[in-house]
């Protein structure tokens, strides 16, 4: 085989390090830097080498110098030039001009499998051992933000999800079925599971349906876009302006998309609805079909009356899941409670609380818990002296505060959950 000799990267070296790149052996499990990593650091002529033999390019070593620290991005190797001794050459290379760069220290993160290992053992790399490497990776690229604020959509605070409150049926039956398979897709496909696409959320205003869907949305990191029929409607038309808000959102490699009260658009088709309304329904089931053709998006649909819906807008294929979010039961309700009463000057029966509010979503027990708040808030300030909340003031504005779940509300739920859930 004939020799090779390294030398300095060059910039019409970049299309052979690509193709080298795919040739050394990384398969479908991704390294540890993306090849946009390291494409990033040769544009940003950082430093790197290659080896060629006979004018082809069989080798590279990448960095990237951060300050006083470097890191080596890639170690490729084409398969007919492993065990050589090239790797070593390459990473003495490489490790020179890091240095000369200024760095201090240079490190590497590689896949157990991947090309590069023995190299950097044999030029004096230590491997750490008791470590692991975590990473979380941005779902939204600079490209995406320009188009996220012309919809009005961000990627919502970290931390939702470990801050919902009670729920645990409803939140446990969710992160099984929408978050995990999204969130470790790989391992997902492994197991023939396929990620979910697009699901409808169902019960009682005031349960939590658009909080689950924002929460879905900070678990996984991605941007939350929320489509709203009558605000389209009133710019546009609904029909035209949810295929013009939904070929905006394809733009997106990663997304959650939510409407509530879908029933607003997607309501049983008659001829007494007109031709218009029609209209509105078919072309949300278009988009819904050209939505499903891409991973990584979630179209998130919300209604208080999934028997409005029409039949066809809820068959399989279109939608992976029918999921019921009802009013809490009573340990949801103490659950409530115990969080919203969590730092509060107060001396509450939790325990009573919960087997007062029978009906009440979480949006009651909130409010109830603001109410008692101002209050004892306004009487420190009329007194002079903190004023401490008791049961009795919280009995007291739950006897004053209506449900919004009544008998018949939570029965028709009830019926609901067994003719339309899909879990």
């Amino acid at each position: 085989m004939a020799g090779w000799h390294v030398r300095d990267f060059g910039p019409d070296d970049l299309e052979a390090v690509v193709r080298l790149d795919a040739e050394s052996g990384l398969g479908d499990r991704p390294a540890a830097f993306r090849l946009s990593d390291v494409v990033a650091a040769l544009h940003g002529e950082h430093p790197a080498v290659v080896a060629v033999a006979d004018g082809h390019l069989v080798g590279a070593a990448v960095g990237r110098r951060d300050a006083d620290r470097a890191w080596i991005l890639r170690i490729a190797l084409h398969p007919a030039w492993r065990n050589l001794g090239m790797g070593s050459a390459l990473v003495a290379a490489l490790e020179h001009r890091l240095h000369e760069s200024g760095a201090r220290t240079v490190a590497a993160v590689l896949r157990e499998d991947e090309s590069g290992a023995t190299a950097l053992r044999n030029s004096g790399f230590l491997r750490r051992e008791g470590m692991t490497y975590f990473e979380k990776p941005q779902a939204v690229t600079a490209q995406d933000v320009v188009l996220l604020k012309s919809l009005d959509a961000a990627v919502p605070s970290a931390g939702l999800w470990a801050r919902l409150a009670g729920m645990e049926k409803e939140k446990h039956l969710i992160e099984r079925r929408l978050v995990l398979p999204l969130a470790h897709s790989e391992l997902a496909a492994q197991h023939g599971v396929e990620p979910p696409r697009a699901v409808v959320l169902f019960g009682p205003p005031g349960t939590g349906k658009s909080t689950f869907a924002r929460a879905v949305a900070s678990r996984l990191g991605w941007p939350f876009a929320e489509i709203f029929p009558a605000r389209l409607a009133l710019e546009e038309g609904m029909a035209p302006g949810l295929r013009r808000r939904f070929d905006e959102i394809a733009q997106l490699d990663h997304v959650v998309v939510f409407i509530d009260e879908v029933e607003d658009v997607a309501g049983r088709r008659t001829e007494a609805a007109g031709h218009g309304a029609i209209g509105v329904v078919n072309e949300l089931l278009t988009s819904i079909v050209r939505f499903r053709d891409r991973d990584s998006r979630l179209l998130i649909c919300a209604t208080n009356d999934v028997s409005a819906l029409d039949p066809a807008f809820l068959r399989h294929g279109r939608f992976d899941y029918v999921l019921p979010v009802g009013p809490p039961d009573v340990e949801a309700r103490r659950a409530l409670w115990s969080s919203y009463l969590a730092g509060a000057a107060t001396e509450a029966d939790i325990p009573a609380l919960a087997d007062a509010s029978e009906g009440f979503t979480p949006a009651d027990i909130a409010q109830v818990a603001r109410l008692v708040a101002q209050s004892a808030f306004e009487r420190t300030l009329d007194t002079g002296h903190r004023s401490h909340s008791v049961t009795e003031d919280y009995l007291r504005t739950i006897s004053n505060t209506r449900p919004t779940v009544t008998r018949t509300m939570a029965e028709q739920f009830a019926d609901q959950s067994e003719l339309f859930g899909r879990t």
